[in-house]
């Protein structure tokens, strides 16, 4: 949406020693993460060992009308998910969660992030004679644990022996009749974390946002490379995979993924945001009567150069929430006029002003140049961008969208000539190390590959041809 980066997925899972309403309360967990992913979901209940789900292409109020979350039933575990599809293959065979009976009984299983040994994965099972029906990597990930399972005593021994074969991203939960299994990669890219009702019930969510909304309270976040098993015995940990690698999550979590109410590794994302604000002042001053920021993800930190600096903050936009993804992607025209649909501009906020406008990022440039030429047509005399990213130059091979190097304009164009295009007086980026201390207090290292290059893990040649192309001239 707004030609954002989008990152793949937010799961939400809950185990309860009866049966209650964890129907009605993953579907508020899934609400809450609706912002990682707007293309499908769903939900699977577990009632005694009998799996009810449902999913579909679509945002979680649309796909789960009251009769549909009803028609789920109570159950004692249930794990739902909303996908963002990197591959952009927004079909309903790619939703999860994924429900898959074998001969050691039903299992369910979501993930989010990617895996960069997919391909590979998928080729040596399906010569085995294993059937995919989609183009996600759940499917991979079950054939790799089903096919421990069969050699293992318990779904959790399977789980952690699967990890071996899997490489790259992925938080994972899965669901067995009588377990919930949660699990992390050992570095960790992605966010998963544990939190516990008052009735004594578990939750596990890629965000501590939809740990709140179900009234839960937080407990701890997952060790990279960490598994967890929960049922009638408690909580257990299996840490065989932790630190066999360092800690890297993606440092966008903080930029623009999570939502500014989560906690991430033990850092507040509305604070980091707030910091990067405050780095962008510093490190790129301008004479300026107002600051702006982009909606959502850039007014904390327009909010927090505002303070900095001492410049008022303004509010120069109002969203518009009701228009659907559909409408925006249906033609070419309406592609062209997406921004004025969903951001109006307050003229009173910057007409004959010198205004700073921050944003997250600017990927291909499009989006940034359009909203530039909405503040002027609004009477603006100055428009200074700020964005509290690095310019992107590498593609992310775990699980964000940002696919090859030539779809970037960082990569195709000097900081002089892309402030140009975009139509800005003047132009600032963060820098990466200003970026790596925006969660100051995160109990964890960070990837920011997609700025400079240095992957936490080795890329298999075969992925790195996909993502990356050749350029000529500058980048």
């Amino acid at each position: 949406m707004l030609g954002k980066i989008n990152e793949e997925c937010g799961v939400f899972a809950i185990y309860s020693e009866k049966n209650t309403d964890v129907n009605i309360q993953t579907y508020m967990g899934l609400y809450a993460l609706q912002h990682r992913g707007q293309e499908s979901c769903g939900i699977v209940v577990n009632e005694g060992g009998v799996f009810t789900h449902h999913i579909d292409t679509g945002l979680v109020p649309d796909v789960f009308t009251s009769d549909k979350v009803e028609g789920l039933g109570r159950g004692n575990i249930a794990i739902g998910h909303v996908r963002y599809s990197a591959n952009k293959k927004a079909i309903r065979s790619n939703a999860q969660p994924l429900v898959i009976r074998h001969a050691k009984g039903p299992m369910a299983i979501a993930y989010n992030g990617s895996l960069v040994n997919a391909d590979k994965l998928r080729f040596e099972y399906e010569h085995r004679g294993s059937i995919f029906h989609a183009s996600n990597g759940a499917e991979v990930i079950a054939y790799a644990i089903t096919e421990q399972r069969l050699v293992c005593d318990s779904i959790e021994k399977a789980v952690c022996g699967a990890m071996y074969k899997l490489e790259g991203a992925y938080s994972l939960v899965v669901m067995s009749p009588k377990k919930l299994i949660a699990a992390r990669d050992p570095i960790g890219f992605r966010p998963l974390s544990l939190g516990r009702m008052a009735d004594g019930a578990y939750v596990v969510s890629s965000e501590t946002c939809a740990i709140d909304s179900v009234g839960a309270e937080f407990v701890r976040n997952l060790l990279p490379g960490e598994v967890i098993t929960i049922d009638e015995e408690g909580v257990r940990s299996d840490k065989t995979h932790c630190s066999k690698a360092e800690s890297r999550i993606c440092v966008f979590e903080y930029v623009y993924f999570a939502r500014p109410d989560s906690v991430v590794e033990g850092a507040s994302v509305h604070r980091a945001r707030l910091r990067a604000g405050k780095y962008l002042w510093r490190e790129h001053p301008a004479p300026a009567d107002v600051v702006i920021g982009v909606p959502d993800s850039g007014l904390d930190a327009a909010l927090g150069l505002s303070r900095e600096s001492g410049i008022p903050y303004g509010l120069g936009f109002v969203k518009n929430r009701y228009v659907g993804r559909t409408f925006i992607q249906s033609t070419q025209a309406q592609r062209a006029d997406s921004v004025k649909i969903k951001l109006n501009v307050v003229n009173d906020t910057v007409k004959g002003k010198r205004v700073i406008l921050v944003d997250d990022s600017i990927v291909r440039g499009t989006t940034v140049k359009r909203i530039v030429n909405l503040i002027r047509e609004a009477g603006a005399i100055e428009v200074h961008v700020r964005i509290s990213s690095p310019p992107f130059l590498n593609p992310c091979y775990f699980g964000t969208d940002i696919d090859s190097r030539d779809k970037l304009i960082a990569c195709r164009m000097t900081l002089a000539e892309i402030k140009d295009e975009i139509g800005a007086d003047s132009l600032g980026y963060i820098s990466v190390d200003s970026t790596n201390k925006l969660a100051g207090n995160a109990e964890c290292g960070f990837c920011d590959a997609c700025f400079t290059g240095n992957y936490p893990m080795k890329v298999p040649d075969l992925v790195a041809d996909k993502y990356s192309v050749k350029l000529g001239g500058k980048g």
